[in-house]
């Protein structure tokens, strides 16, 4: 089957100048990349089709071949000036290659100005808890690579090109070979890229790319937790050679609480009563995340009794109903007490003595069980 023309391909004209042909193939690969159409064959085929047209007429040698002789000018320089046995990338070094790269761990090659998919990057990002349990929108500064706008990621200064990489011949690799064996190796002279830059951009010096803090808004929703993400597409590091970006991920961490801890939907506190609340009952206010609420403690009330509040916890980022507030009461002991304190504490204590097993049953058992465990230790 007989080849399309390169500018038909790209959909540019024959005189078009290399940023409209950057900019032609950016969109076309991105249309056409295997990452966005997997397992489609005809986007795969207009895919390389794209590339062979956009590596032929970004050359300034090949497209002048390929102005005055169509493809028969462009298609025998696949192999190179190396020959056989060379130490440039074509000839027996290639065929080489192809036939036992896969049986060596080599695999198939990725031409060296292929599109690439940027980096993702992650963001780590703390929350208070009322903001998580809420919902909230938070700005955040991100450091990261973007396309350089004066060479439209080319990076060749504008009005200069680029020129197809003397050492390597185009492909970003050369081969020494010993005898039977070939050593590959990344370019020394372009790095990989198989072309090499005359003037680079005075702004990305070559790259294509610069680094830039841009702020961003992220959109927090309700509920969301410790160890949860939340993916913003597109917000990565810049794509190279008109690949598409990567994208950002906000990693979410939440701040430890004064009051509460946080167990999935449900949220725990302690409440601190005084003693004479704990034996006689009483009411308390205590807070919730929407505000205070009245809490009835009944007489008789021991250290560590739960408080379950139906509804007062966080209600979950994927759905369902609201968690509880548990609430756990812890009985505090007086301190810096008056002198008539302590003898009114004393008298109260004397009122106790000769009853302990009837106002104190937990004291009373406990000592039973240490008195019975030192007896049977007896021979």
């Amino acid at each position: 089957m007989s080849k399309r023309d390169y500018y038909e391909v790209l959909g540019v004209e024959r005189g078009a100048d290399q940023k409209d042909i950057k900019k032609a193939y950016r969109r076309l690969a991105q249309k056409f990349h295997p990452d966005r159409n997997p397992g489609d064959e005809t986007a795969a085929a207009k895919f390389r089709e794209v590339s062979e047209a956009y590596e032929v007429l970004t050359d300034s040698e090949k497209r002048a071949a390929y102005d005055q002789f169509g493809h028969a000018g462009v298609d025998g320089q696949a192999a190179g000036a190396g020959g056989f046995g060379g130490a440039g990338a074509g000839g027996f070094s290639d065929i080489f290659g192809d036939v036992f790269g896969d049986i060596f761990g080599g695999g198939a090659r990725r031409h060296p100005n292929a599109p690439q998919r940027g980096s993702d990057l992650r963001y780590n990002l703390e929350l208070d808890l009322e903001d998580a349990v809420s919902g909230t929108s938070v700005d955040i500064r991100v450091p990261r690579h973007v396309e350089c706008e004066r060479c439209d990621g080319d990076g060749a200064e504008p009005g200069s090109s680029k020129e197809t990489c003397p050492t390597c011949g185009g492909h970003g690799q050369v081969r020494m070979q010993q005898g039977f064996f070939a050593v590959q190796q990344t370019c020394p002279t372009c790095h990989g890229n198989g072309q090499h830059i005359k003037v680079p951009c005075h702004k990305c010096h070559g790259e294509g790319r610069v680094r830039e803090t841009r702020t961003l808004s992220v959109k927090i929703p309700a509920g969301v937790d410790t160890g949860d993400r939340i993916r913003l597409n597109a917000e990565g590091e810049a794509g190279i050679n008109g690949g598409p970006p990567g994208d950002l991920y906000v990693q979410v961490a939440i701040k430890p609480h004064h009051i509460f801890e946080r167990e999935g939907r449900h949220l725990q506190c302690e409440v601190p009563i005084n003693f004479v609340d704990a034996a006689l009952g009483g009411e308390l206010e205590v807070p919730t995340l929407d505000g205070r609420v009245k809490l009835k403690i009944p007489p008789e009330t021991q250290t560590g009794k739960l408080f379950r509040l139906k509804g007062k916890g966080v209600k979950p980022v994927r759905g369902g109903p609201p968690g509880d507030l548990l609430c756990r009461v812890v009985v505090e002991t007086p301190v810096k007490l008056a002198e008539e304190q302590k003898e009114l504490l004393r008298r109260f204590q004397e009122s106790l003595e000769g009853s302990h097993s009837h106002h104190s049953p937990k004291k009373t058992s406990f000592f039973d069980g240490v008195k019975k465990f030192f007896e049977d230790m007896k021979p």
